[in-house]
């Protein structure tokens, strides 16, 4: 009997186009405000460093957006917020509520979190017309809808339906907290959703899902990431350099 081999981890990596840029990095980096113990003055400052940094987006609680959108105004860092935060458990009125005021105040991505319990009580009607409305919402204030869940909670079959979800009601990205999940949810999205993996905390993993297919990355502190592939690039700037200097120039 031959070897079963595992059709996910089986999936090769796409080929991407390098990253060059400064931008190829910091672009994709999403600043995570949504902890419980983060003062104004912290949320404030966090957000003006964003900018300086060029950061793709900053994902504030409900009650910070209009703070950050004071900040942020009409740059290109992206201003997103959180509904359903953090179990995807109220019920429909509630969260479409709380999408539409969020998108009212400024908000330009709205990261949706899943009805866990609906998913795993197989309610799908429930969870993809909740999404359907949301998405609806999102299409009329021109703003993009992200579908968060974390993935300890879902099956594999549940994360396929949740995908499939997605690509029917029009919604743009898929959110998993474990880049593990990448290469499945990228067999399923295709080209058709954008992945999106927080929990990131090094430039290597950073890089890792990137490969992987993810095309923006949410975290805590991506300054640090932003830092280091700052410093990469000022190497490759002082090698390139250095390699033309001591280029014998043609007679």
């Amino acid at each position: 009997m031959g070897n079963i081999v595992d059709p996910i981890s089986s999936i090769q990596p796409e080929e991407r186009a390098p990253l060059v840029t400064y931008e190829d990095v910091a672009g994709r980096l999403e600043l995570a405000l949504t902890r419980p113990n983060l003062n104004e003055e912290e949320v404030d400052a966090a957000c003006r460093k964003a900018l300086v940094y060029g950061l793709g987006a900053v994902v504030v609680r409900p009650s910070d957006v209009d703070m950050a959108a004071r900040i942020l105004g009409n740059s290109h860092v992206a201003l997103a917020s959180v509904a359903g935060f953090p179990h995807g458990s109220s019920n429909t009125g509630t969260k479409l509520y709380e999408g539409r005021d969020l998108l009212r105040r400024g908000v330009k991505e709205v990261n949706l979190v899943i009805n866990y319990g609906k998913m795993l009580s197989r309610q799908f009607q429930h969870v993809e017309t909740e999404i359907l409305q949301m998405s609806e919402s999102c299409q009329q204030s021109e703003a993009i809808l992200k579908l968060v869940f974390e993935s300890a909670y879902l099956a594999e079959d549940l994360k396929n339906i949740l995908c499939k979800m997605g690509k029917r009601t029009d919604s743009h990205f898929i959110e998993t907290d474990d880049a593990a999940d990448l290469p499945q949810l990228k067999s399923i999205c295709k080209d058709v959703l954008k992945l999106k993996v927080s929990g990131l905390s090094t430039l290597d993993k950073f890089q890792e899902a990137y490969t992987a297919g993810a095309e923006r990355y949410g975290t805590t502190d991506p300054f640090a990431i932003a830092n280091e592939w700052k410093q990469i690039l000022a190497a490759r700037e002082a090698a390139a350099k250095q390699a033309q200097l001591e280029t014998p120039s043609s007679p």
